[in-house]
């Protein structure tokens, strides 16, 4: 063994000859060609004890290098001949050095030796200490155990070399609880994390526990030997044995399902009585939530579901979570399928009636034998990939055929089928004829034709299946589209000018003359154009329609057909009703009428057939003001009401039942009523009356001589000077809709947002105006009440100010408003001196019973103050009423005494100093409260390490008592030395021993205890004493002053009252990334392009401010310094992506939800003593404080977790880590900056069969533990995932790792 792995290279175990490679000396773990994945994990430990054993670390290279050469004996997979060659250079260099530092005289006694240590002194330590440490490390210590035991029985293999069975011991112990500290990603689903604080919630309890109830189920023969070791066998665990799906795919939606469940059971009102168990309210609600698009598919095709639920009542909860369970893992495994969501039903509805029949053990009637899964289900269980493999994957094969037609978009949309094309096979009952086992020889398996004559149906053995095409629409591009996509309007707008037309020509100028009866007889002619426009719809119709006729049902194209006849029926109607309705008719209904006779004349006969003409419409407009019949007769799934609608619109599954509640349709019907009222009366008088009698006065005129009479010979008169007249207003007439609603929705959004109390505050002026109402409006809409009061309806909603007794909901708002201010710090928005005047103190002293405002609200006051009163000569009382005119004023000074007072009884410890002190206080306050205080005290304009101290306290103290207490100074002494003695020597004397430190014990306690609040509260106080400048201008940067005025005006808006965290909907984001900047590096930065500009000189010029803010922050004098270190190098990176479109910056933003959902569970979760000691006492807690799972941090991070989840899809993670590309370690940085991120990735692996090569594809998830990325689930794809659409199925293939009830999809360019 020694040998072997010493400095003769092992060149006996390899079949080629080794190449010289380029790769790097220094291996990287992650940089491991796709073929040979496995072993990853491998140098991953050997990096981390590199520095504790360098031959252990060796020796692990070594077993890695053959585990590797055993994958890919020939290296023929992409990059492993280089990679092997880089890792046999690094073992070669490695094997003296180490050999020399190895301790024990052979390498199996050194993996023991080390084996043994690690396993003592660092595994069980951990594992004793549980409750303190990250449970994510201790199952990272369990894995890098369970590799190093790997190792150490491959080199005693070697040597020959027996392990001590203590060892033995140990490694069968760590393999066993490998498995049940298995890596995890919201929820430790363990036995040995159950206190974990996540854990600790009840309703997280009651929904696992309510998983693991498995009592009754029938069981395969194996079920013992697939039984998990580590952890409980749950129902998912049944599933998965019965249906052959993927281990991490039932690990990731046994998750989500819990959290479902206690998310929806923790907001039950009432609360259930027993919290520790699954509330059959909680289970309802999330089944009609996940069911609700099975219930109407089942219901549009009419098919009962397959939802049969037992007469017993302890099993009816057990098969709900059967039905929800065997759903998400139908999903979660779906792949591109995702998009047919329909398709994903026809699968479930299908399992689901296997499901019941396995419970129930029904027979089936095709085979007499007892129900079981169709794909696997057989004795010994379906195997884990039998559900992708058989059922997924041949229907995403034939997507993949399909995009293969698409041609890079540039084929006809009629020759192939995208997601939708194929998703509405199944808005049908014939998918049912593809049954189950899905035949392979049904029309939906025909692959698309390759020639262009894509019509003609090939057809292919007895039962004639052929490609079916598009099925509802197939998309024809013609400008066409411009009239049919706004026939209506269109048809609106021609009618109105017409009857506009026919008043302004026939009546006498006034729009009343419409109730003439010969101008009302010739408005009516308006239906008959009506008509001719209905008829140019119906062709339309066809011809957009004419590709995809031959998919299309018999009744579909009989309706198309129908239309038309219709159509062209109604325009020879009318006008021939209308000719009979005029006596002596002249010009074109003269003619008419002459063809047709004079026999019947019945001017009521053209009234009844627009009558009936107008009857659907009429049925529209009751439908329209009825939207809840409406909405009712589109989803009915009645024969007679599908008849009735088989007319107006074919049978679709979506976008039924779509329509707005009636009081907004009111809304939005009185809005166009009114702008078409506006429209019509401004084209009436303005354009249409105008023209009429110059056009009367051109037609009257007779053309003598006609210069272009070759083109024109008959003309007689100025039709082209009439054209030309009317062209441009026409024109005008159908444009200036868009102005008339700009000028409503202008008016209309006004009064809107008034009634909303949108806009409020505006201005840094009117928002110190409103400072006072504030805190109100926060404790009013984001602080949970016990009692939901009803709101009023009031155009200026007032907010009760925070009265100096409620210092609680004070330091509530306190808190969410220094979040903020810090906010704008880090982000550079704000300098320290202007986050010093914004902020609220984060610790509220109860004591002090008054309310701290920011000091920018009270900065120049105290100054401002001392004038007034240093040259006031009248009653106190007219001093006072001058100083509460300005509220900020007098808190100002309130704050201000009560803060000396407390300063210099924390200073102060002698008994009688605080005596003296005491007194000195109780005579001012009796002053105070007697009004006098002027009248005996004199206001003076000099209020100006120990020893210093002490004799600013003698100095303070005779100031006090000799220039302003004048008439008091004899008595406090008096009672502070035992003696009434006033002559001036003995004064001086007992002055001058006050404050004095000779005795035993100091007097005066100086430094005081140094803690976050006494500093705060000092440097306060500094502020308000020395700032004399007005704040006015805090803050200068406009976009810090634009996100103050929105959040501020967003407190007075009309809103909902805001629940507690733990009854919130839990949400997840998601981000696309594929390959964009994640974060700038410094030569990017510096680069200049033709101009001489680089990105930072160019952010410099656009950002002044936050620059000279972000050189403030890293305590920088000049741009030299900014590189003088790694860190002030990073943070210059980080200042420049975060003004630029990068993935940084994206998360940064989007990580602003979970701050934020913290500090509101703790201002809900939180005792009145944490609250008064303020949000970054929790932030800023020990960390042995914050590993304790009981503490208050642990609590609002695990409620975070519940409610909160971000997911960034960087698709090409893997191809980056494999490459050592510099985004993968941007990537990584990134989760380590939040630990909260997980990044999602398409991992590409190579893997041989039969001598070939092929790729597989996979779903990872990753996290961030210990300095690395560790992987969570791998579920496996039927294929490439990305087809053709790109950013959707990128986002696609990450969304099954989301949670929570609302999903909200990010795009790169946007950080709030």
């Amino acid at each position: 063994m020694e040998s072997s792995r010493g400095s003769d290279p092992p060149s006996r175990r390899l079949s080629r000859t080794f190449t010289t490679g380029t790769f790097s000396e220094v291996m990287d773990s992650e940089v491991v060609p796709s073929s040979l994945s496995t072993i990853a994990p491998i140098l991953r430990v050997a990096n981390e004890i590199e520095q504790e054993s360098p031959r252990v670390a060796y020796l692990c290279r070594f077993y890695a290098f053959e585990r590797a050469h055993k994958l890919d004996p020939t290296s023929s997979g992409r990059g492993v001949r280089q990679f092997k060659t880089a890792l046999l250079q690094r073992l070669e260099r490695d094997a003296d050095p180490t050999l020399q530092s190895r301790r024990k005289k052979s390498d199996a006694r050194e993996m023991q030796n080390f084996y043994q240590q690690y396993y003592e002194n660092y595994v069980k330590s951990l594992e004793r200490s549980a409750d303190q440490i990250d449970r994510a490390q201790l199952a990272k210590a369990f894995q890098t155990a369970a590799v190093l035991f790997e190792v150490l029985r491959a080199v005693n293999l070697t040597e020959s070399a027996e392990v001590d069975p203590e060892i033995m011991e140990a490694g069968k112990d760590v393999e066993a609880r490998k498995e049940i500290y298995v890596p995890y990603n919201i929820l430790p689903l363990d036995r040995g994390s159950a206190n974990q604080a996540v854990m600790r919630f009840p309703e997280i309890k009651a929904a696992a526990s309510a998983l693991r109830n498995t009592r009754g189920l029938p069981l395969p023969q194996h079920f013992e030997q697939s039984r998990h070791r580590g952890s409980e066998w749950d129902l998912l665990d049944w599933l998965q044995i019965m249906f052959g799906f993927q281990k991490d795919n039932v690990a990731n939606q046994r998750e989500h399902l819990i959290l479902l469940l206690a998310n929806v059971h923790i907001r039950l009102k009432p609360k259930p009585e027993s919290q520790n168990k699954l509330d059959d309210l909680a289970l309802d609600k999330v089944m009609d939530k996940l069911f609700k698009n099975y219930k109407n598919w089942c219901k549009f095709l009419r098919r009962k579901s397959n939802h049969w639920l037992p007469t017993i009542q302890q099993e009816i909860q057990q098969h709900k979570i059967l039905y929800m369970g065997l759903y998400l893992l139908i999903w979660g495994e779906a792949a591109n399928l995702r998009f047919m969501p329909e398709c994903l039903c026809y699968i479930y509805h299908r399992m689901a009636y296997e499901l019941h029949g396995m419970l129930t053990g029904d027979v089936s009637s095709a085979t007499g034998e007892k129900i079981k899964p169709a794909y696997g289900g057989d004795e010994k269980g379906a195997d884990e990939n039998s559900f992708l493999r058989k059922v997924v994957t041949p229907i995403y094969e034939i997507i993949a055929e399909e995009a293969k037609c698409n041609k890079n978009g540039t084929a006809r949309h009629s020759s192939w089928r995208n997601y939708d094309d194929l998703n509405e096979y199944f808005w049908s009952p014939d998918c049912f004829r593809l049954g189950w086992p899905m035949r392979t020889d049904a029309d939906f398996f025909v692959k698309p034709p390759r020639d262009e004559k894509i019509f003609q149906r090939s057809f292919r053995g007895k039962h004639k299946a052929y490609w079916i095409g598009k099925t509802n629409f197939v998309e024809i591009r013609t400008f066409w589209h411009l009239f049919r996509s706004f026939d209506r309007m269109w048809a609106f707008f021609i009618l109105a000018l017409q009857a506009m037309i026919v008043v302004a020509w026939n009546g006498r100028g006034s729009p009343l003359s419409i109730f003439d009866t010969r101008v009302f007889k010739k408005v009516l002619s308006i239906f008959i154009t009506a008509a001719i426009l209905r008829l140019l719809q119906a062709i339309l119709d066809i011809a957009f329609m004419f590709k995809a006729y031959r998919s299309m049902k018999f009744t579909d194209v009989l309706r198309y057909i129908l239309k038309v006849l219709v159509a062209v029926a109604w325009v020879i109607i009318l006008p021939v009703c209308y000719a009979h309705t005029w006596e002596n008719p002249t010009g074109l209904i003269g003619t008419v009428k002459g063809w047709l006779g004079h026999r019947w004349k019945s001017p009521s006969l053209y009234v009844s057939a627009v009558v009936i003409y107008l009857i659907p419409n009429a049925l529209g407009i009751i439908l329209f003001l009825l939207p809840m019949l409406r909405r009712w007769i589109e989803q009915s799934n009645w024969r007679i009401v599908q008849l009735l609608l088989w007319w107006s619109q074919p049978p679709l599954f979506i976008a039924r039942g779509m329509h707005e509640n009636p009081f907004a349709l009111f809304k939005y019907t009185v809005f166009w009523i009114l702008l078409l009222v506006s429209k019509f009366t401004f084209s009436y008088y303005i354009e249409v009356k105008p023209l009429v009698q110059p056009t009367k006065d051109i037609m009257n005129m007779r053309v003598h001589t006609y210069q272009w009479h070759e083109l024109f010979p008959e003309a007689k008169n100025n039709v082209g000077v009439v054209v030309t007249l009317w062209a441009p207003v026409i024109l005008v007439y159908f444009m200036d809709t868009q102005i008339w609603y700009a000028v409503y929705s202008t008016i209309f959004g006004g009064i809107n947002g008034a009634f909303r109390r949108l806009g409020e505050i505006r201005t840094l002026g009117m928002l110190r105006s409103r400072f006072r109402s504030l805190p109100g409006a926060f404790n009013t809409n984001l602080v949970p009440a016990d009692k939901v009061t009803r709101k009023g309806f009031s155009l200026a909603r007032k907010f009760a100010k925070v009265e100096p007794g409620k210092t609680k909901e004070a330091a509530k708002f306190a808190q969410l408003w220094n979040g903020v201010i810090t906010s704008f710090r880090s982000e550079d928005l704000i300098s320290n001196r202007e986050m010093d005047l914004l902020l609220v103190p984060y610790s509220s002293d109860p004591n002090l019973n008054l309310v701290q405002w920011p000091p920018f609200l009270l900065a120049s006051k105290i100054p401002i103050a001392l004038d007034m009163a240093k040259g006031f000569r009248g009653q106190d009382e007219e001093l006072l009423r001058r100083i509460n005119a300005d509220e900020y004023m007098k808190c100002a000074v309130e704050e201000c005494y009560q803060s000396l007072k407390h300063v210099l009884n924390v200073i102060v410890v002698g008994q009688t100093e605080k005596k003296v002190i005491r007194e000195i206080w109780h005579d001012v306050e009796t002053k105070i409260a007697e009004g006098v205080l002027f009248e005996k005290f004199k206001v003076v304009g000099n209020v100006s390490e120990r020893e210093k101290v002490i004799l600013l306290l003698q100095d303070m103290l005779e100031v006090a008592t000799r220039d302003i207490m004048e008439e008091s100074k004899g008595e406090i002494l008096d009672s502070s030395h035992g003696s009434s003695t006033t002559q001036s020597g003995v004064l001086g004397v007992a002055y001058r021993q006050l404050f004095d430190s000779g005795g035993s014990e100091p007097a005066v306690l100086y430094p005081p205890p140094k803690s976050a609040a006494w500093i705060e509260q000092i440097k306060r106080l500094q502020l308000l004493l020395t700032t004399k400048e007005s704040a006015m201008d805090v803050p200068t940067n406009l976009e810090a002053r634009r996100r103050i005025a929105f959040f501020t005006n967003s407190l007075f808006m009309d809103m909902p009252s805001a629940p507690k965290v733990c009854d919130m909907l839990s949400f997840s984001v998601l981000t696309p990334y594929y390959s964009e900047e994640i974060l700038y590096t410094r030569k990017l930065l510096e680069l200049e392009n033709e101009d001489g500009v680089s990105i930072l000189f160019y952010l410099q010029k656009i950002y002044p401010d936050e620059w000279k803010n972000f050189m403030e922050r890293i305590e920088c004098e000049g741009e030299a310094e900014i590189w003088a270190t790694e860190g002030n190098e990073n943070e210059v990176r980080h200042w420049a992506s975060y003004r630029s479109q990068t993935l940084a910056r994206t998360v940064r933003g989007m990580m602003y939800y979970r701050q934020a959902i913290k500090l509101q569970a703790f201002l809900d979760m939180g005792t009145d003593e944490e609250i008064w000691d303020g949000y970054k006492a929790v932030q800023s807690a020990t960390e042995e404080a914050k590993k304790s799972q009981r503490s208050i941090h642990a609590q609002i991070e695990a409620i975070a977790d519940m409610k909160f989840t971000y997911v960034a899809t960087c698709q090409n993670y893997g191809i980056h880590k494999r490459s050592g590309d510099p985004r993968a370690t941007e990537i990584l940085k990134l989760m380590l900056l939040y630990p909260s991120l997980r990044v999602a990735y398409i991992d590409e692996v190579e893997v041989r069969e039969k001598d070939k090569t092929k790729k597989e594809y996979y779903s990872v998830l990753v996290k961030a533990v210990n300095n690395l990325d560790q992987e969570i689930y791998r579920i496996k794809l039927p294929g490439e995932p990305k087809l053709g659409e790109g950013k959707p199925e990128n986002q696609n293939h990450a969304i099954i790792f989301t949670r929570g009830e609302a999903l909200q999809a990010i795009d790169m360019n946007q950080d709030n």
